[in-house]
């Protein structure tokens, strides 16, 4: 890991966009949805700060959070169990009067207090709904340079089917925006653009005493986001500079998303584009390497440890402790962890949960554009 300081701090914000994928944050948040194999969302954004230098990380979390708590503990595989900074998990406050927060605005005016008693000179801000190798450094010293009050990273990419659908995208809001000269001139909400838009990543760097300053000010007026309620009516006055990523993003924005998301993964220039930089680190579970028993046939799939492999499989991704009974075949699946596939079942673009079993000479099948999804623990 970078060892170095980035005089930085960062905050992460794991429940925004809970509500575009509702069958899988029933018990979890945004940011513990299993990804790619063996990680969780989350991994992809906190590996991202501490290898960039970032060592005090703060995550505000707002419901289902005991499933993050988990994988995270103390931080320890991200070098994060510190005596100064570290990791630090912000539950909703649970005194009577006290609502949960809505948006950033809220959220950051829980910890106003905490901000005030940091010395780093600036933070940087991201919710936890893309999978991406981000080099926080280049934007922190773009920031720098620039002299900017604020820096925002964009990608330019159509703006995902699943958030312009979504009846619930009134209360998780998406942003485009409109540069001249790498400064942000207008800041668009729910675009419904159909061509490539610059999409802004909803990662920020701000300097700390700037931040307090406008947070503590938008909260006594009641106002809730902070790029609809702060950035977008000061865009004028502001100096808002974007910082255009170039790299490999996964946006989750609905069930289809975070199937096609995982799939694409098994072609080897996108592996390459989100693990090739790097390192992501996660949760470390001392399990035996997958073992493929004699006659097991396996294709183009993307197995984690402890997986047991009998049957067919090919153009899937498995994660830890998957089991496939002989004579099961299993075809464009995400197969999460502890899912049994028994002797005979024919399975064929399904979406498995945390150990879900199906049972011997079952046949269940979605189609590319619905996968079937199967909730944690049920057996079919």
């Amino acid at each position: 890991m970078v060892n170095s300081n980035a005089n930085a701090l960062g905050i992460i914000f794991p429940n925004s966009y809970d509500n575009l994928v509702p069958e899988l944050v029933t018990e979890r948040l945004m940011a513990s949805i299993p990804f790619a194999s063996r990680y969780r969302m989350v991994d992809f954004i906190l590996s991202s700060m501490v290898n960039c230098g970032i060592g005090n990380v703060s995550i505000i979390v707002r419901k289902n959070y005991h499933s993050l708590m988990d994988h995270l503990g103390s931080g320890r595989e991200w070098d994060l169990t510190r005596k100064n900074g570290g990791l630090n998990i912000v539950p909703p406050f649970a005194e009577k009067g006290v609502a949960v927060y809505n948006g950033r605005v809220e959220a950051l005016a829980s910890i106003i207090a905490f901000l005030k008693s940091q010395k780093e000179k600036y933070v940087v801000m991201s919710d936890a709904n893309i999978a991406v190798n981000f080099d926080f450094k280049a934007l922190i010293d773009a920031h720098i340079e620039s002299g900017a009050d604020v820096t925002v990273a964009y990608k330019e990419e159509p703006i995902p089917a699943g958030m312009m659908d979504s009846p619930t995208v009134s209360k998780d809001l998406y942003y485009t925006l409109g540069i001249e000269d790498g400064r942000v001139k207008k800041i668009y909400i729910n675009s419904k653009e159909p061509s490539v838009q610059n999409l802004s990543m909803n990662i920020y760097v701000i300097d700390r005493e700037f931040l307090i300053d406008q947070i503590s000010t938008a909260f006594v007026r009641g106002y809730v986001y902070f790029e609809r309620d702060i950035l977008a009516p000061q865009i004028s006055e502001l100096n808002v500079q974007a910082f255009k990523f170039d790299g490999y993003v996964a946006r989750i924005s609905d069930m289809k998303s975070y199937f096609d998301e995982n799939m694409k993964l098994l072609d080897d220039e996108n592996l390459d584009g989100l693990f090739a930089g790097n390192s992501i680190y996660t949760k470390i579970r001392d399990d035996n390497p997958t073992r493929y028993i004699n006659g097991a046939s396996a294709k183009n799939i993307m197995a984690a440890d402890g997986c047991v492999i009998e049957g067919e499989v090919e153009d899937s991704i498995l994660f830890r402790g998957v089991k496939i009974a002989k004579g099961a075949k299993v075809k464009n699946c995400v197969l999460m962890q502890g899912t049994v596939i028994e002797a005979g079942a024919d399975i064929e673009y399904v979406i498995t949960d945390k150990n879900v079993t199906i049972t011997a000479d079952k046949e269940l099948k979605g189609t590319d554009s619905f996968p079937v999804y199967v909730a944690k623990h049920q057996v079919v």
